[in-house]
């Protein structure tokens, strides 16, 4: 697909890690941060704009998707180092990042890693694993507003927590990329961390299915995945939707699942959840669509 160019009708399935969802008004692919600037100023991208990377963590609805669906992957994916920072585009894949800090011999990337997205969505919502968050890490960020400006602003511009980044001055902007400052390490130690990480991912996630990663965040001082483990939920399933095996914070999809199945089964594990916890379980998903809302 043509980069930089607005399509329209495009089928979302093949752009998330669910492979569900309808259908995109608008899509568009950013390989030039200046071209999306100067689109954004001339009025030619249809709001509201979503900013996807991968499409983890993210559930598109069914049905038509209005505004404009812009995605980072395979667009821009730039990263340097700059001293002791190292600066990545929104579109780069967590991972890759990871390993790239790694190799240059400094620590603690490896977090990084297990997140299974892009960093501008790992910047959007803090994501975090194995103990650690994106926002531990960052120096300063990189945004566009909804006039097509880019502004460089620094991290103690934002209120961040878990699975929470907001904005202090109430700004509605998109983040573009960001310089991250790790610790200087072991380049070898460093690498075999991200190995260790990923066969543990490996034998405790259900890899091998579509899913979209963690779907509800932990409560304070609890998990979700024994929370609903407990409500003995593992491998309830709602049409082509089922609660993982493996790991029951992973929603999958077995091959046919609609994103209302997907959706379904979430509302009734959060209500599940409280009818036997009373704890109410918050998705980290990003929903996007408004073609249903489940009562």
């Amino acid at each position: 697909m043509e980069k930089n160019i607005i399509h329209h009708n495009i089928e979302l399935k093949s752009f998330n890690s669910w492979r569900v969802g309808g259908v995109a008004e608008n899509f568009y692919i950013c390989a030039d941060k200046q071209i999306l600037s100067n689109n954004i100023k001339k009025g030619l991208l249809i709001f509201p704009l979503y900013f996807i990377g991968l499409g983890s963590n993210t559930l598109f609805r069914d049905g038509v998707i209005k505004g404009t669906i812009i995605m980072m992957h395979k667009g821009i994916g730039d990263i340097f180092q700059e001293i002791n920072l190292f600066y990545a585009d929104a579109g780069v894949s967590c991972s890759k990042l990871a390993k790239q800090i790694a190799k240059a011999g400094f620590a603690k990337s490896a977090f990084l890693a297990g997140i299974p997205g892009t960093i501008g969505g790992a910047l959007a919502m803090n994501a975090g694993c194995y103990g650690a968050e994106t926002w531990d890490y960052v120096s300063k960020v990189l945004v566009i507003d909804t006039q097509g400006n880019q502004i460089i602003r620094f991290k103690d511009e934002f209120k961040t927590g878990y699975r929470k980044v907001i904005n202090k001055k109430k700004q509605n902007e998109y983040f573009l990329g960001a310089w991250f400052n790790f610790p200087k390490g072991q380049s070898d130690l460093a690498q075999n961390e991200i190995k260790n990480l990923l066969l543990k991912r490996k034998k405790t996630q259900p890899l091998d299915w579509p899913t979209a990663g963690s779907t509800f965040r932990n409560p304070h001082n609890n998990y979700a995945a024994k929370l609903i483990e407990e409500c003995n939920l593992k491998g309830y399933t709602i049409g082509g939707a089922q609660i993982s095996k493996k790991h029951a914070n992973f929603i999958i999809n077995l091959g046919n699942a609609s994103a209302i199945d997907i959706e379904k089964l979430i509302e009734y594990v959060r209500k599940r959840v409280f009818d036997l916890k009373k704890i109410m379980l918050e998705t980290e998903i990003k929903f996007i669509g408004d073609n249903y809302a489940p009562k």
